[in-house]
């Protein structure tokens, strides 16, 4: 079943900083988390409408030192105590992924520890394993919906580095639906928790809206196409807030019959797991948890987002599996989970 467990007993560090968010978390061996850092660069990009890339990779640069420095700080650690050094290699904004990497194959290089390439989405797949974070972590396999600005599959996670993806959006992801379908009814960026607060104040009914491919089959999504329903629908006057709530509605209905498909396809599985900033979404969590009889686990909303503490417990579970990575390793604005493997060892 590949139930790898951490086996280092001293403390990992991780860095995240594949887009607009720098973080720094310090797990113990075990995976508990020692101390965690998150500094969104929302305000730097607001004015832009969108996350720019020359503008992320500086703030990373300027942040990331004194952040990875504040939490060894808090967790009472230095450097030398640590057992290795783990940073996002990809997918992501190249300028950011580079800024990571290097840094922590600096720090990782002057101490003599090994250090670690993540990949941003086997990250976000393995977070629901996180030692207390459910009262039982979910056994492989489990069924993974990944839903964040620019992802949108739907995976079969049948253990570390082993992962089948089932389907995935044929147009855009599910993130960036809610993105600019916010920016069409006139809200601020980023769009989607605005969305969903507008959405509580509206009549989901009043306003028909499509649900792209519900009862399909297979498990892929398409939402380029409720995107330009939303346009035509402010363009006709509809209330926003009722346009919201018909948006929302259509995409939870069509996530949790996407949801229902892949369980068909996986009826093995042990769990529903949903990551990814979408995944914060209570609409969203709802639809997914009656979707079918699995057990919905959902990080908090914390952990859905990008962060570092699932970049520590990604890259401590390949430690422990034997891996160690060059300094050589080049960082990937695209990496697909189907090209992950197991630890070497």
């Amino acid at each position: 079943m590949n139930e790898t467990r951490p086996h280092a007993s001293e403390p990992f560090l991780g860095v995240e900083s594949s887009c607009d968010e720098t973080a720094a978390a310090v797990l113990d061996g075990q995976g508990r988390v020692l101390a965690e850092a998150v500094w969104s660069q929302t305000a730097e990009h607001t004015r832009f409408g969108g996350v720019v890339p020359e503008v992320a990779a500086r703030a990373h640069l300027q942040r990331l030192p004194a952040m990875v420095a504040g939490v060894l700080a808090q967790a009472g650690l230095r450097v030398a105590d640590l057992s290795g050094v783990a940073a996002t290699a990809g997918p992501g904004l190249i300028g950011g992924l580079v800024v990571g990497a290097s840094f922590a194959k600096g720090l990782a290089l002057g101490a003599g520890l090994p250090f670690i390439g993540v990949n941003h989405l086997e990250a976000h797949a393995l977070t629901a394993r996180l030692p207390g974070l459910f009262p039982e972590a979910p056994a492989f396999p489990y069924l993974l919906l990944l839903l964040s600005g620019g992802h949108c599959q739907c995976v079969a996670v049948h253990g570390l580095g082993r992962y089948e993806r089932l389907g995935t959006t044929l147009d855009d992801a599910v993130g960036e639906a809610f993105d600019k379908s916010a920016k069409l009814l006139g809200l601020p960026w980023p769009g989607g928790p605005h969305l969903e607060r507008l959405a509580a104040t509206g009549n989901a009914k009043a306003v028909p809206l499509p649900r792209p491919l519900l009862g399909r089959p297979g498990c892929d999504f398409s939402f380029s196409g409720l995107k330009t329903a939303v346009a035509q629908a402010v363009a006709r006057g509809a209330a926003p807030a009722d346009v919201a709530a018909a948006f929302q509605a259509s995409v939870a209905a069509v996530l949790a019959d996407r949801a229902r498909r892949a369980h068909a396809m996986l009826p093995g599985a042990t769990a529903l797991v949903v990551a990814g900033g979408v995944a914060a979404n209570a609409a969203v969590r709802a639809a997914l948890a009656a979707a079918t009889p699995l057990p919905l686990l959902a990080p908090p909303p914390a952990l859905c987002t990008d962060n570092a503490v699932m970049v520590a417990w990604a890259g401590l579970l390949r430690l422990a599996g034997g891996q160690r990575d060059g300094m050589a390793l080049a960082p990937r604005p695209r990496w697909p989970m189907a090209e992950m493997q197991p630890p070497a060892a």
